[in-house]
């Protein structure tokens, strides 16, 4: 492991800035997405697809840029990744079609998944696996400024000024992190430890870490975990503001206060580090997310509105457990292919994110089931793949 060239102060607020792409893309928009049912004229069901066709390009943009990053380094692939965002940024704010709008989502995602996929690969080229844990907490806590700053901003900017202007915002946001990666991001993989590009090595690579049940079960297990998020993304804004009759505003300001549940959480993680063992933190916190989901679901219907968010607070809030944890402990068993290793990572939390959003705006039905079933399934999935490859991961690691 080399120190990092400049500061951690500097470079984890900088790498924190480039993963928040996601949140940022996501969370600022929402409330204003039945404003753009009546802009483009079409259905509910439709404008949430925009929200599960970026976790789709997200998903393939870092497969995409995980054996490129192994291959070329790591700054090369993110500045053209974050160059993409720019442009892609640039068109939604101008396109009057919610097909050809879309389509600028989708290459906005694939842009984006740079900056998330590159930071974990960066941090894994700089520190050891407890220690990259704490580093992943110190990142979440400075990303998730972005999905309760972003859903704030959103709501005032649909009220005062216009849709377009959450764009805008995303392109100066793009803008800056293009400037930072060009000036302050250091390149962290020395030509000696590149890997070879080919169709069939990538082939082999991903194979290779599929099979490895050391970093395929954690990643999987985190992937559905946090996938609890992505259906809170699709169906929230029509629970609150449709069933709960919260305003653009108001659904922005209970969105940032279930998001803030994960800085408490992730706060108390890197503090949980120093005392528990990885594996048991991320396993208590898996049994956490399930009992909250079940909990979600039997309040479902409740006419009071701080009853149901009570167990979704607390659901969200153990994914700041989840993420840093699973990450850490699937990306120190990638080796020498932490950058195929963090794509893959990344095409499992967001291809499962795809099927969850899509379930979640497939089955609308006007209650909140939808969201809070698919939230229960997800999480229970995690915990009985844990649970039921423990063992076989302890016997293969022995």
């Amino acid at each position: 492991m080399s120190k990092p060239s400049i500061p951690l102060k500097v470079l984890i607020p900088v790498l924190a800035m480039l993963s928040a792409f996601a949140p940022v893309a996501t969370d600022m928009y929402l409330p204003g997405l039945s404003l753009m049912t009546e802009v483009f004229q079409t259905t509910t069901g439709r404008v949430q697809a925009t929200i599960s066709v970026f976790f789709l390009g997200l998903a393939i943009g870092q497969s995409i840029y995980g054996p490129l990053i192994d291959r070329f380094g790591r700054k090369p692939p993110l500045l053209v990744g974050v160059g993409l965002y720019v442009l892609a940024s640039l068109a939604c704010m101008w396109v009057t079609d919610i097909g050809w709008f879309i389509a600028m989502r989708f290459l906005q995602a694939v842009g984006g998944a740079a900056g998330m996929l590159i930071g974990r690969a960066i941090i894994n080229d700089l520190f050891d696996r407890t220690e990259t844990a704490r580093v992943l907490s110190l990142m979440m806590m400075v990303i998730i400024l972005a999905p309760i700053l972003a859903p704030i901003a959103g709501g005032w900017l649909v009220v005062n000024v216009s849709w377009q202007s959450i764009f805008a915002v995303m392109l100066v946001f793009g803008v800056v992190c293009l400037l930072l990666v060009v000036f302050l991001i250091p390149e962290t993989l020395p030509p000696g430890h590149r890997q070879e590009l080919g169709f069939g090595r990538v082939v082999h690579t991903y194979a290779q870490l599929l099979t490895r049940p050391a970093f395929a079960i954690p990643a999987l297990c985190g992937a559905l975990a946090q996938s609890c998020m992505f259906a809170y993304i699709t169906g929230s804004e029509f629970v609150f503001t449709q069933l709960y009759g919260l305003s653009a505003q108001q659904y922005g300001w209970l969105f940032a206060l279930n998001a803030a549940g994960i800085i408490v959480a992730t706060n108390g993680n890197r503090f949980s580090l120093k005392r528990w063992p990885i594996e048991r933190i991320f396993t208590a916190a898996l049994v956490a997310n399930a009992v909250f989901a079940a909990a979600l679901v039997l309040l479902v219907g409740s006419p009071s509105l701080w009853w149901f968010v009570l167990p979704l607070w607390l659901l969200i809030g153990t994914l700041g457990f989840i993420g840093a944890n699973a990450a850490a402990i699937a990306m120190s068993a990638s080796g020498r292919t932490a950058g195929s290793g963090s794509g893959l990572i990344g095409v499992m939390q967001f291809g499962i994110a795809f099927a969850v959003s899509s379930t979640v705006a497939a089955t609308q039905n006007g209650t909140a089931y939808p969201m809070a079933l698919t939230m229960l399934v997800c999480s229970t999935a995690a915990c009985v793949l844990w649970f039921g490859t423990r063992r076989r991961m302890a016997t293969v690691s022995g």
